[in-house]
């Protein structure tokens, strides 16, 4: 029965449901790794992987999965135990990642962009019995590795190490999947952390099906004709979700991109040598690239037919800056590691530049307000999300899981407004939000508006007192090439708030600044900005 069962659900592609799939359509006994394996029936000698190092067909990747999860097993991993993936985008994150879910363990994704300290809170707190690193991360590993078993991708530097060619190399290329039930847990993320330590959640093997077909297929419209680039890396739910899961999906082809988003050349050339189709990008990488002088002129962008932002919200001005350069909408997303990838999306027909969009198949979005009481339309209130692919707490944080898992709902700790025609527009989270003489603010509004000025790139809003001891707002402004900081300038910015905005939503103060504090996903940290009362 097992087999049968683990033969793999299958959704004809491109279909078109009238409602979203429901994880009780999936087997009870259902592997995640089959969104890889389906596509040996139909497509095992297609190219499913591109990158500048390797270039995979769908046997390949299978072959070289199976001879993980062979290896991880000769080793003595078994059911539930945690392996962690800490290395750049490439084949062998990849195809680690399948080999460790298909023996059942549970893959854990770790960003690549942290401190030593942070790996330390980490591998403790996700129990990890293997690590598999790349070379160019052992430095910050050493100081805090444990009793974990490491793999190193490259050349060890331990004699108890192994090097992952070598680990694989003598393992069968034939496994049997073990039979996971498919609310069984699949992997474990850790939050970004904009504000204390990360936090740890599961996905079940169910969830990866779920985002696949809702989000892949019925919101985005993925083919098997389509190539996906993400600028997101694999680590990141957005970038594993749409850069891998929901591709494979449907037999599409990845490319995998081991640069930094803010390197807007590599992100370009990576376009014009391997023509995806759809690209997955957050707005720092459209505003790097948008940066650059002549860039349609530059590059051959023509592949593209699709682009996405997520990770925070996308100005407006930015979206019309990329149309005017490009002739492409960007179609702005929302999504969270909670709810494991998109839970608000414009679409290529119905979108609203500046907006997160209308909720995506699969999804139920409410505001209410601190009460719990539904708001009504144009008024703030607090954004709740209901998704049967939901993490279900915080690995060893109950208080704040207590606080984030309310029942069917997720609090998500966004302050968002429906307008008249249903679409959201994101006001900031919660914790940005904060009143002027008893009048709320949002950095969000005040942001857009300075943005909308040609000399400003990116911008911050946060709090600041003044020399009464009184909460005023502040502005920290980085100015695109070509513009200097200058008093002039200054008067000019705060004149352009003022036409604009209410004058206590104005900025008291603006600073100009080389850059601003950001996540590993290109949020901008507020809360980094925040600094006590100064004369200015």
């Amino acid at each position: 029965m097992n087999d049968a069962l683990l033969a793999g659900w299958k959704r004809p592609l491109n279909s078109s449901l009238k409602e979203c799939m429901k994880s009780t359509e999936l087997p009870l006994f259902y592997n995640a790794n089959s969104i890889l394996e389906n596509n040996l029936t139909h497509r095992p000698d297609k190219i499913a992987l591109l990158s500048n190092g390797r270039i995979l067909t769908f046997q390949e990747v299978a072959n070289e999965a199976n001879q993980v999860g062979n290896a991880l097993q000769a080793m003595g991993v078994r059911f539930g135990d945690r392996v962690g993936i800490l290395a750049p985008d490439s084949a062998e994150w990849v195809t680690s990642f399948f080999g460790i879910i298909k023996v059942g363990a549970i893959a854990v994704c770790i960003n690549t962009l942290l401190q030593s300290h942070e790996y330390d809170y980490i591998l403790r707190d996700s129990g990890l019995r293997v690590l598999i690193v790349h070379e160019s991360l052992l430095p910050l590993i050493e100081p805090v590795r444990g009793e974990q078993h490491v793999i190193v991708i490259g050349q060890p530097q331990h004699p108890s190490d192994s090097a992952f060619a070598d680990w694989i190399q003598p393992q069968p290329t034939q496994l049997t999947a073990v039979p996971t039930h498919r609310d069984d847990f699949c992997s474990l993320h850790y939050s970004s952390g904009t504000t204390g330590q990360p936090k740890g959640m599961f996905h079940a093997h169910k969830d990866y099906a779920l985002i696949a077909q809702n989000t892949g297929v019925e919101l985005l419209g993925m083919t098997e004709q389509d190539c996906t680039f993400s600028v997101a890396k694999l680590f990141f739910v957005y970038g594993l979700g749409a850069n891998l899961v929901m591709p494979w999906h449907v037999g599409a082809s990845i490319v995998l991109y081991a640069g930094s988003p803010r390197l807007a050349v590599g992100i370009l050339d990576t376009i014009e040598r391997f023509k995806p189709t759809i690209l997955i990008s957050v707005p720092t990488a459209y505003i790097t690239q948008l940066v650059l002088k002549q860039m349609s002129e530059r590059y051959d962008l023509t592949s593209l037919r699709l682009c996405l932002s997520a990770g925070e919200a996308l100005p407006a001005s930015v979206w019309q800056q990329w149309k005017e350069a490009t002739g492409l909408e960007i179609l702005d997303t929302i999504g969270c590691t909670e709810t494991l990838h998109t839970f608000m999306a414009n679409r290529p027909d119905d979108l609203r530049p500046g907006s997160s969009g209308k909720p995506s198949p699969g999804h139920e979005v409410k505001l209410v307000d601190d009460a719990g009481n539904e708001v009504a339309d144009g008024e703030i209130g607090n954004l709740l999300v209901k998704s049967e692919s939901t993490s279900l707490f915080y690995l060893h944080q109950y208080e704040k899981s207590r606080q984030t898992f309310r029942g069917e709902w997720l609090f998500t700790g966004d302050k968002y407004t429906r307008d008249a025609d249903g679409f959201y527009w994101h006001m900031g989270r919660a914790d940005d939000m904060f009143k002027v003489g008893g009048l709320w603010v949002s950095p969000v509004e005040v942001e857009s508006v300075l943005l909308n000025h040609p000399a400003v790139l990116e911008c911050a809003l946060v709090t600041q007192s003044d020399q009464q001891g009184m909460i005023k707002p502040k502005a920290y402004v980085r100015l695109h090439n070509g513009y200097q900081p200058s008093n002039n300038l200054l008067r000019t910015l705060l004149q352009h708030c003022g036409s604009q905005l209410a004058a206590y939503k104005c900025p008291h103060w603006i600073e100009f600044v080389d850059d601003l504090p950001k996540t590993a996903t290109g949020k901008i940290q507020r809360f980094k900005l925040r600094r006590p009362a100064e004369n200015s």
